[in-house]
């Protein structure tokens, strides 16, 4: 498969803190690739690097062979990559359904258009509706469309946060810990529409996420950071065998 997104080399230094130590990810078309390590090894300051939120200082950042080093989020999302965050960032006042047409902003065309209500973007607006309940179904979320954020459970708020995100039509989503603060009925849940995003829209995924029985059971492919660093890369069952990765992060057994 071809690359899809990859970063090479990629330093972040806050101050005296190095947070991205030469770390390179390659993420193939078409896959589940986690991100793992323990906390502080970097993982979220990678996403926001590959998402635009965050500068560096050395490395190369590339999607599809074209270099990105200087691009900004909104022009990340017109690429084809949309993302979550580790903390759920919605409109909790609004419905679900005015949260996922939110992240189809960038589809809408002509801004005049839509100003003075011309045809073109009446039907503009009728298509993105119409893509926004598709999106809900596929999350489960088509009896909550018309329910305020707020008053959903924790787990619905996250498929909230997951289709405004799709609303974008992405070739490729970074999920940042998509299942934090889950239950597990929610977990599981979230597990298999992880799934469904890549097999039934073959979007390309890409996860940090601390809950390792997702990812060995998800990801096509790892890598592990420690101390802002590449550690280890391989398949689950590479990666569970490895003993850089045993000693570091999941754990000796006695």
């Amino acid at each position: 498969m071809a690359s899809h997104f990859r970063c090479e080399n990629v330093m972040v230094r806050f101050g005296g803190v190095v947070a991205c130590n030469d770390v390179s990810l390659d993420v193939e078309e078409g896959k589940i690739v986690g991100v793992i390590g323990p906390n502080g090894a970097g993982k979220t300051t990678l996403f926001n690097v590959l998402s635009r939120f965050q500068d560096f200082s050395e490395g190369k950042l590339f999607y599809r062979e074209q270099r990105i080093d200087r691009f900004r989020p909104h022009q990340m999302v017109r690429l084809g990559l949309a993302r979550t965050f580790q903390n759920i960032n919605l409109f909790v006042e609004q419905s679900v359904l005015s949260n996922i047409l939110i992240g189809s902003h960038c589809l809408i065309g002509n801004p005049l258009a839509s100003l003075f209500w011309l045809p073109g973007a009446r039907r503009t607006e009728q298509e993105l509706t119409e893509r926004a309940i598709e999106t809900a179904a596929l999350l489960h979320l088509e009896r909550d469309l018309d329910t305020v954020v707020k008053h959903l459970p924790y787990g619905h708020q996250k498929r909230v946060e997951l289709a405004r995100a799709l609303a974008s039509r992405p070739k490729i989503i970074l999920l940042d810990e998509p299942v934090a603060g889950c239950n597990d009925e929610e977990s599981a849940e979230l597990e298999k529409i992880v799934r469904r995003i890549n097999r039934e829209l073959g979007i390309t995924v890409v996860l940090v996420e601390h809950d390792m029985s997702m990812v060995m059971s998800v990801c096509d492919y790892i890598y592990v950071l420690n101390f802002g660093a590449n550690l280890a890369r391989g398949t689950p069952a590479e990666i569970q065998s490895n003993p850089d990765v045993i000693n570091a992060y999941l754990g000796k057994e006695e």
